[in-house]
């Protein structure tokens, strides 16, 4: 025997010099007979008979490395993924123990008292963290605070304004009497500053709440629904961008029996600026509309306010913010000059009215000793208005999740965490909240 037929271990040779045929070649040449499934393919073992290959298309509902016979039900597989006798073998999609990965728990769960405290912190002392960390934001909070202060308690122990409370026409900061002066008509300044902040604090909220809430609802919904929706809403809007404000609002104070009621003066001023904003609002939600998750909202059949709550409008929140705080400044100069010029229903507590009489019973543009007078309302305004617009720059980065969850300490609070400490207080966040 050669050693050519030794290395082999073929078999016997044919006889001649023609080399043997391989069978492999003969069945990609075209030959189907060159290979016998039988002597191909076999079981694993020897316990079975052998049995033909199959292809992955072969035998509905069975994996190509599976080769049981096709009468044996206990190997094809489930309609959920699983095999009906399957155990011991990984189902893909599932783990070992067979469940499915969406459907396993968390391995850290939290009580309910730690669920409450992890909801103040994230909620209540995070975003107050951040507004206390920002000289702006923390200003701002003062001054508003400060107003609030004067419009709640101030009215119930400072003296309601009334003649003769003092000498007439005392400057400022002269006695700790009358810390900002008197009046021509002896009339403490400070109780009239005092007296007259409750409506407008009333002007400021129902003209800013109105514009925001009616601005942003005809927008998110006109740009989130489109079509004939869009359509009309935006036919609406234009319109009422194209009538002037100021003589809309002079018309409409003197036809309607207003009686100088603070709610209904801070809607008419601001009867026509949610129309800029309900525009501003559907560009942002034209593009907000088509993100991944808002459509993955969409598919999952979350219903439509439900999207527009979660998904949308908390995107939106810091430039409602600013709209909120100018629409506030709008309605305090909007209130001052049209109550200085006369138009709104006279009301003496006020600051426009105040800023009138001294401007023409007491010629305070032209006199020294009652430029107090003037001087004292106008910086009201401008401080008030300084601190809602500084309030409203600090409170944007409140609205940004990373810096709250920057802001947001454990909830077990043991101690700093340095490794967590990610720039700035309370940077070490839960493990439980996933660093939301």
């Amino acid at each position: 025997m050669s050693p050519t037929e030794g290395d082999r271990g073929d078999g016997p040779q044919p006889d001649g010099d023609e080399p043997a045929s391989d069978p492999a070649f003969d069945a990609i040449a075209g030959n189907d007979d060159a290979i016998d499934p039988e002597t191909v393919t076999g079981t694993d073992d020897d316990s079975g008979p052998s049995r033909p290959a199959i292809s992955g298309h072969a035998w509905k509902g069975r994996l190509p490395a599976d080769r049981g016979d096709p009468s044996d039900r206990s190997s094809e597989l489930r309609a959920d993924g699983g095999e009906a006798g399957g155990a011991g073998r990984p189902t893909p999609g599932r783990g070992p123990d067979g469940v499915s990965e969406f459907e396993q728990m968390a391995d850290v769960t939290l009580s309910e008292s730690e669920r409450r405290r992890q909801w103040f912190d994230e909620k209540v002392l995070a975003p107050a963290r951040i507004v206390w960390d920002d000289w702006r934001a923390r200003f701002g909070v003062v001054v508003v605070a400060l107003f609030l202060f004067m419009g709640l308690v101030g009215p119930r122990i400072v003296p309601e304004p009334s003649p003769n409370q003092g000498r007439r026409l005392i400057g400022a900061f002269r006695t700790l009497e009358h810390p900002f002066g008197t009046t021509a008509s002896g009339v403490d300044i400070l109780s009239q500053l005092v007296y007259a902040t409750p409506a407008m604090l009333l002007m400021i909220t129902a003209g800013a709440v109105f514009t925001v809430v009616l601005g942003t609802a005809t927008g998110t919904l006109a740009g989130y629904k489109g079509g004939r929706v869009d359509s009309v809403l935006m036919t609406i809007t234009d319109v009422m961008m194209t009538i002037p404000g100021l003589p809309l609002t002079i018309v409409l104070a003197a036809v309607l029996q207003i009686e100088g009621h603070p709610v209904v003066i801070g809607v008419l001023i601001t009867i026509n600026a949610w129309a800029g904003l309900a525009r501003a609002i559907r560009s942002q939600v034209l593009t907000l509309r088509d993100a991944e998750y808002v459509e993955a909202s969409r598919i999952m059949g979350i219903p439509t306010s439900r999207i527009i709550g979660s998904d949308i409008v908390p995107n939106l929140m810091p430039y409602i913010s600013m709209n909120f705080v100018r629409q506030a400044r709008a309605v305090i100069f909007g209130a001052v000059g049209l109550y200085f010029l006369g138009v709104l229903p006279y009301n003496s507590n006020n600051w426009g009215v105040m800023m009138n009489a001294a401007v023409n019973r007491a010629g305070a543009t032209s006199s020294a000793a009652a430029f107090h007078w003037l001087l004292v309302p106008m910086v009201t305004i401008i401080v008030l208005a300084l601190g809602l617009t500084l309030l409203a720059q600090g409170a944007d980065r409140v609205f940004n999740p990373r810096v709250r969850a920057r802001h947001a300490k454990t909830v077990d609070d043991g101690g700093d965490d340095e490794e967590g400490d990610t720039g700035g207080p309370g940077g070490a966040t839960s493990a439980a909240t996933g660093g939301i």
